[in-house]
């Protein structure tokens, strides 16, 4: 029970946020277009309907993760979150009314597999709840830097595929630092209540990460196309809350010869993922540009 609560809590999230990549996606589309981050794009998808549809399963995803982060540790919650890729493509399917081929629903099962297989091999062991400041300031340093280095080089790259995987890997760290942060905010409410849950700083630290994920997310969106931003995103966030669980919760992963199958494990969720990438599905995500002008058009 102690593994399958957050694991469960876990799924459901991935599919939460899978069904928001989707409707923020669409959202996106119908914005006006710019060459640099713009201010007003967020209130011009405050206006769009199916954008604030997104925001409400972000919501969602945010609960079923803090539950899933309160009952497991965050090297088996995180990881989970890979399967947030073909669930993105499966809801695209059902929401276009198009057929997933058979190659791709064979890269799900890859995908799937691997994460199994990688996870069974590693047993993330440990749930610490609280975390020194002294450990907290090298691994925000660290992560602080490497989303401003990701992003200002997003920013001298022209609108297209390495503009997006470098917001989506932006986004990624952002989205792991979220979690670890989160992970001890529950914990504090958990033990303390409302008034230590707003009296922590890492309750503000999770809250202010996720905006500044949300706005990268967004802008890795209009950036390229999914097949860019999204792999990065997504196994960007599980290795980020990887090296975070171990070295800020001193969570455990098996070594020695169980590193085989980890690495199996691993290769094989690449495979998927990439296979996933390349199915004629993902273009469909992708509005022409003239679509883009005609919706963009007042």
């Amino acid at each position: 029970m102690h593994t399958v609560l957050p694991v469960v809590f876990a799924v459901c999230a991935a599919f939460s946020n899978a069904v928001a990549t989707v409707l923020q996606r669409k959202a996106a589309l119908t914005v006006p277009r710019s060459q640099g981050f713009r201010a007003g794009l967020m209130l011009d998808l405050l206006r769009r309907p199916v954008w604030l549809a997104g925001i409400l399963a972000v919501i969602g995803a945010a609960v079923c993760q803090a539950l899933a982060l309160a009952t497991g540790p965050l090297t088996i919650v995180q990881p989970l979150f890979v399967l947030e890729l073909p669930l993105t493509l499966i809801v695209a399917s059902l929401l276009m009314h198009r057929r997933l081929p058979g190659s791709g629903w064979l890269a799900v099962t890859v995908v799937v597999a691997g994460l199994a297989v990688a996870l069974a091999a590693a047993s993330p062991a440990g749930n610490r709840t609280h975390v020194e400041l002294d450990r907290w300031i090298p691994a925000l340093a660290v992560c602080a830097g490497a989303v401003a280095g990701l992003t200002v080089a997003a920013l001298r790259r022209p609108e297209g595929r390495a503009r997006a995987a470098c917001l989506g890997a932006a986004t990624a760290i952002s989205y792991a630092v979220t979690a670890a942060l989160m992970k001890t905010a529950t914990h504090v409410l958990d033990e303390q209540g409302l008034v230590g849950f707003f009296t922590a700083w890492q309750t503000y630290g999770f809250a202010l990460t996720g905006v500044c994920a949300l706005f990268l997310l967004e802008n890795a969106m209009q950036a390229g196309p999914l097949v860019a931003s999204q792999p990065a995103l997504t196994l960007g966030d599980a290795t980020v809350s990887l090296a975070l669980g171990i070295t800020l919760y001193e969570e455990k992963i098996r070594s020695g010869w169980w590193v085989l199958p980890e690495l199996f494990g691993v290769a094989l969720i690449a495979a998927g993922v990439i296979a996933l990438a390349r199915i004629p599905l993902t273009k469909s995500l992708v509005a022409p540009d003239e679509e883009r002008q005609t919706a963009a058009a007042p």
